[in-house]
């Protein structure tokens, strides 16, 4: 039976962009497989603990010789990699906030790669082969040719963070999404409403419906 894997980070909740526009892209994939099931984590609700010293020991520390500290960081990453290992289809929401991913997200990753399970001895990925998509939501500019092109440190972040796993994200992005509430940024409405309805109509696109 497919299953997805849904995943929020912004911290906005009912105003947010990212929230929405997972929604939606959960309800295209359940329309193009009837029956499938869905996984949701929710990032922002519940953060994920930041890797510390404890989580980074694991890296080298067989799982017979773990402590209670040692096991409990253990069992995050497992959940983690598992709840990934279950899915056909991994669907991330991931704002852009001060110009990077939100720190959950990082911490997501951190716990993730993982050696012996999310990659193995020879460094080669063992989360390829499902469809891994993100979508991002972005307040200002940051396409080609603007002032700040090149400032969303996210959507360049993640795909080196993860390429370990095997994971390969594809992105949906809609920015601008600040000119309806910011006054400084009202000349832009027009444009914000053409990048969120470019990013819906990727959205619709992403999976085949099955046919009646």
């Amino acid at each position: 039976m497919p299953h997805l894997l849904h995943i929020d980070s912004s911290i906005q909740g009912d105003r947010s962009v990212s929230r929405k526009l997972t929604a939606r892209a959960a309800e295209v994939w359940k329309a193009a497989n009837p029956g499938g099931t869905v996984t949701y984590r929710d990032l922002s609700a519940q953060p994920l603990p930041h890797l510390d010293g404890v989580a980074a020991s694991l890296r080298a520390t067989p799982a017979s010789d773990h402590t209670a500290e040692q096991a409990a960081a253990y069992a995050i990453s497992l959940k983690l990699i598992d709840e990934i290992k279950a899915a056909d289809a991994v669907l991330l929401g991931m704002p852009v906030y001060n110009f990077g991913a939100p720190s959950t997200v990082k911490s997501w990753v951190d716990h993730i790669v993982f050696p012996g399970l999310s990659l193995d001895g020879n460094y080669t990925g063992l989360l390829g082969g499902r469809d891994f998509v993100v979508i991002i939501s972005r307040g200002g500019g940051y396409a080609p040719g603007t002032p700040r092109e090149g400032w969303d440190h996210a959507e360049q972040w993640l795909p080196h963070g993860i390429v370990l796993t095997g994971l390969e994200p594809r992105f949906v992005v809609a920015e601008l999404t600040l000119a309806n509430v910011n006054p400084a940024m009202a000349d832009l409405i027009p444009l914000a409403a053409e990048s969120l309805a470019a990013a819906e109509r990727q959205i619709d696109e992403l999976w085949t419906p099955v046919s009646a």
